[in-house]
């Protein structure tokens, strides 16, 4: 997650409770990511339609038709990011951690490879259902690791079809204070900021949330600055996104 890291035909996975999350929290880094030559994958667990949809319920819209105003809302969220999406469609509010789910992760894990994840933090007491992402997340990336665990569809995994051991990072929540979130690491993201912007003017349902994730680039780039050797080469206006990371890093040599 380093500034100076080439992210050339790496792939990010970003796996998010609902089909907003993904762009408040990190669309940033995938926007840099996908920028720099980068593939990011985003699966979506749900749309968000029960509990991150009340504008499209206090118009009077029905079940289907606010899960589709948002898949379409994710999907073009996504375009904006240069990201590719998958939908699971599991529910919301709650969403309940289950094998079906777990298998379908382990599933795209499988196919796509990733060089890094992207989750929710195992604590928030304001929405369980980003906690239940998080360990589904990471539930599936050890059973995506095991070549006795079969596909959804029942076939064995080859030797190349198992996944190495990608890092897991934590984006930040809405309220890092009372989820235990401790930025880690500092991500630039300016290069991908205006992707960001664009992404989160695809999700008019949240439009509630806009200017406080520019207010919170705009903090945590201060903070990154502070933070970052004087040879960074920073600009004046950079942006910036928090991490926590899950597993220990592995280097050889410290920065």
């Amino acid at each position: 997650m380093s500034t100076e890291t080439n992210t050339e035909t790496r792939t990010m996975l970003v796996v998010s409770a609902h089909a907003g999350d993904f762009v408040w929290r990190a669309g940033g880094t995938i926007g840099a990511h996908v920028v720099k030559g980068g593939r990011a994958v985003v699966v979506c667990l749900s749309f968000g339609e029960r509990g991150e949809s009340a504008s499209q319920w206090l118009q009077g819209k029905s079940l289907d038709e606010i899960k589709s105003i948002r898949q379409a809302e994710a999907q073009a969220a996504a375009e904006a990011l240069g990201a590719e999406i998958r939908f699971l469609d599991q529910g919301d509010y709650p969403l309940r951690e289950s094998a079906a789910a777990i298998t379908a992760l382990v599933d795209v894990m499988r196919e796509i490879q990733p060089d890094i994840v992207l989750t929710h933090p195992l604590l928030d007491p304001y929405n369980g259902d980003h906690p239940a992402a998080a360990r589904m997340a990471l539930e599936a990336r050890v059973q995506a690791q095991a070549i006795g665990v079969p596909f959804g569809d029942g076939r064995v995994p080859t030797k190349s079809e198992i996944i190495g051991a990608p890092p897991v990072f934590f984006f930040e929540p809405h309220q890092p204070e009372m989820c235990d979130f401790k930025p880690e690491v500092l991500l630039d993201v300016t290069p991908g900021w205006p992707r960001k912007e664009a992404a989160m003017q695809a999700l008019p349902a949240q439009q509630h949330m806009w200017d406080y994730y520019q207010s919170l680039g705009i903090r945590r780039g201060v903070q990154l600055k502070r933070n970052a050797s004087a040879n960074l080469g920073l600009p004046v206006d950079v942006k910036a996104e928090a991490f926590m990371r899950y597993y220990p890093q592995v280097t050889d040599v410290l920065a």
